[in-house]
């Protein structure tokens, strides 16, 4: 558990750490140690000379005092390591996630990620706010105890010993045998939080559909789901719970047996017997708790777990030496691209010359949008290279490559912040006029003008509160106040209705200009102003050259257009 949270931490929190657990551990230490003066109290007050024990009272509450001072430094020393931690592991956590591949966020993931920075990062800071003190408490404190008992009485002290392997036998199986039903209950809590906004998120359709009994149902069984592994999750802690109060019990009770056999012998004093049973006593406490914190233990252990492995998650490689390109052309070399068991492309070789434009076409699955994003580098190829301006985007540096490129997404995501401040997304530096600009460009300005508060409308989570097509002219405004030499668009108008549509493509012609594009295009009308096409399947180009050319080959993209014009046609 220490290894890991010093590992989660990193060499800047991990020396921190470690100097409060020694302060915990010499606090737990010292309070084993302040029961030793209970000893000569307890001879002096049941020998000849009760006053005698005055002195040594006075030693034991000098003895309680300084434990207490050290117990308060020990969990502030706690608590701030915690506090920091949370800080520091926020920003840690943060910095790692800016460096990830773009292709990494899947939807399960983000919801994963979204749990870890909130409940995985608390929990981390917890240990060492809540948990730590009483932990070592637990195993230093009796430790400390029995050490006193075995220089008073051996045969005791001895007798004590013999529990601590029973009780570490216990710990170590009860947290293998509730490993798996932690798992399985984290796994239902992801599935149950992931139904809950299901079903809020799907509100409208299942209304429509007449099926939101049928929904609430799916939701009802997965709460049932996560109700049943908590109610195994505890079944799975009570043998050990049981199993470790037992053995204290039993601990004591062969305490007090030898005890009281010694003193009837004469090999031990009464007042050594009561004391030692005092200790004895009072190492059941914290024993009997190491259950409850243990439990507590794992369980934050299984979130850190976790946050490792995202930590440890290696981030696309950096070019020691990055290379600056010195154009804009585009090109994909003998590319070969797979997604987990799926080859998406394989030995695909296209090329963009500086200023050009390519609409990549093709049956839905076939990985158009892939070739955008191995673009951009969310992913790195397999084999061949894809490269910017003649330079691989291996050895581009991210920030470089970035600056290059504006993207625009089918699905739009915009924060829930202003217009205006979504908008300087693209550019913070931009001027008032400069955003102006790009907005109009964009056609923005119409859906500014007709809301109440003008630029200071806030967009909600999401955007929520715009629909589809103002989201999409956000989001062009934001790419046009960018004004990177390479633009890349993804379906952008596929989903938009006549009004929206004819605004949005104004404003992507506006953005197109002059620049390197690479779209994916449904819109035939897109598709016959690019100096190229590639139509895509089966992880291979096709078929590749000018919309003319193409059709006059009477191939797969001839077919393609004669669908969608025989659609809209229909239409």
């Amino acid at each position: 558990m220490i290894r890991m949270l010093l590992r989660v931490l990193g060499h800047e929190y991990a020396a921190p750490m470690r100097r409060t657990v020694a302060l915990m551990t010499v606090t737990a230490i010292a309070e084993g140690l302040s029961y030793a003066l209970l000893v000569p109290v307890l001879r002096a007050l049941f020998g000849s000379a009760p006053a005698d024990a005055w002195p040594w009272l006075v030693a034991f509450g000098a003895a309680v005092a300084g434990y207490a001072v050290l117990r308060y430094v020990s969990d502030l020393a706690g608590m701030r390591v915690g506090t920091t931690l949370l800080r520091g592991m926020y920003h840690r956590l943060g910095d790692h996630l800016a460096r990830l591949p773009i292709g990494w966020y899947t939807a399960g993931r983000v919801g994963e990620v979204s749990v870890l920075a909130s409940r995985g990062l608390l929990a981390a800071m917890g240990v060492a706010a809540h948990l730590l003190a009483p932990f070592v408490a637990a195993l230093v404190t009796p430790l400390t105890i029995v050490a006193v008992m075995l220089a008073f009485n051996w045969q005791m002290g001895l007798a004590a010993l013999l529990a601590a392997p029973v009780v570490a036998v216990i710990q170590v199986r009860t947290a293998r045998s509730t490993a798996a039903v932690d798992a399985e209950r984290h796994r239902r809590d992801h599935e149950a939080t992931g139904r809950v906004i299901e079903f809020l998120q799907a509100q409208p359709v299942l209304r429509a559909g007449g099926r939101a009994g049928e929904r609430f149902g799916l939701l009802d069984d997965s709460l049932q789901e996560v109700a049943r592994a908590s109610r195994r999750q505890v079944v799975a802690a009570i043998p050990g719970a049981l199993g470790l109060t037992l053995t204290v019990q039993a601990a004591f009770t062969g305490l007090l047996v030898l005890g009281t056999y010694l003193a009837l012998g004469g090999t031990i004093g009464v007042a050594e017997t009561l004391t030692i049973l005092v200790l004895a006593a009072r190492c059941a406490d914290p024993l009997l708790s190491l259950s409850d914190i243990g439990g507590k233990l794992r369980g934050a252990n299984s979130e850190l777990v976790r946050l490792d492995a995202v930590l440890r998650t290696e981030p696309l490689p950096e070019a020691v030496d990055p290379v600056t390109p010195l154009g804009n052309g585009l090109e994909f070399e003998s590319v070969t691209f797979r997604h987990g068991d799926r080859t998406v492309f394989d030995g695909v070789s296209l090329s963009v010359p500086d200023g050009q434009r390519l609409a990549v076409v093709g049956p839905s699955g076939a990985g158009k949008s892939t070739l955008l994003q191995l673009l951009a580098r969310f992913y790195d190829v397999d084999a061949g290279a894809v490269r910017v301006g003649g330079v691989d985007v291996r050895v581009i540096s991210t920030e470089e490559l970035m600056s290059r490129m504006s993207i625009v997404f089918q699905d739009v995501y915009l924060f829930d912040a202003t217009i205006e401040e979504n908008v300087r997304l693209g550019r913070p530096s931009a001027t008032d006029t400069e955003v102006r600009a790009a907005a109009t460009a964009a056609r923005l300005d119409e859906v500014v003008a007709r809301l109440p508060g003008g630029w200071t409308t806030n967009v909600g989570e999401g955007g929520a509160l715009l629909s589809g097509g103002e989201r999409q002219r956000v989001s062009i405004a934001r790419a046009l106040l960018k004004d990177a030499p390479i633009v890349l668009l993804d379906e952008v108008t596929s989903a938009l209705d006549p009004v929206n549509e004819a605004a949005v493509h104004d404003g992507i012609e506006r953005l197109m200009a002059g620049r390197t594009v690479v779209m994916v295009a449904h819109r035939m009308r897109t598709v016959r102003r690019a100096d190229q096409v590639a139509f895509v399947d089966g992880g291979r180009v096709v078929e590749a050259g000018s919309h003319d050319e193409l059709l006059r080959r009477g191939g797969r993209y001839a077919e393609f257009w004669e669908l969608s014009m025989a659609t809209v046609t229909g239409d």
